[in-house]
C-alpha cells in the first residue's frame, strides 16, 4: 500500500485516480505529476515499486500543496470574503448560494 503525504492510496485503483480522489489533485494535474516522476499513470497503485513511490512522493512534496493545505487555503479565502463583507461573503455567512443560483424553489434548508 502506498502512503504519500500522510494519505493511504487505494491499492486497486489506477495511479491517476488515486491521486485525484485522495490528494485532491485533479485528473490533469495527477497525470502531469506521474509524467514528471517517470511513472505510468495507468498503472495500478499496488503494482508500483518502492522506487516509483519514492519518486512520486518527492514530486508531490516539491509541487507543494496537498489535501490539508488546499482545504486550509480555501477556508482562509472564504473567511477573507466574510471579513471584508463583500456580496459573496454575505452569501457565505447566510449559507445561501454564492454563484447566482435561484433560491425560490431550490437551496432551502429543511
Amino acid at each position: 500500500m502506498a502512503r504519500i503525504a500522510g494519505v493511504d492510496l487505494p491499492p486497486n485503483k489506477r495511479l491517476w485516480v488515486g491521486l485525484d480522489g485522495n490528494l485532491r489533485h485533479r485528473q490533469q494535474r495527477a497525470r502531469s505529476i506521474a509524467e514528471k516522476s517517470n511513472v505510468d499513470a495507468t498503472k495500478k497503485i499496488k503494482d508500483l515499486t518502492e522506487e516509483e513511490v519514492t519518486r512520486l512522493r518527492a514530486e508531490i512534496e516539491a509541487e507543494g500543496r496537498v489535501e490539508g493545505d488546499l482545504r486550509k487555503e480555501t477556508q482562509m479565502n472564504v473567511r477573507r470574503l466574510i471579513e471584508i463583507q463583500c456580496y459573496r461573503g454575505l452569501r457565505h455567512r447566510r449559507n445561501l448560494p454564492v454563484r447566482g443560483q435561484r433560491t425560490h424553489t431550490n437551496a432551502r434548508d429543511p
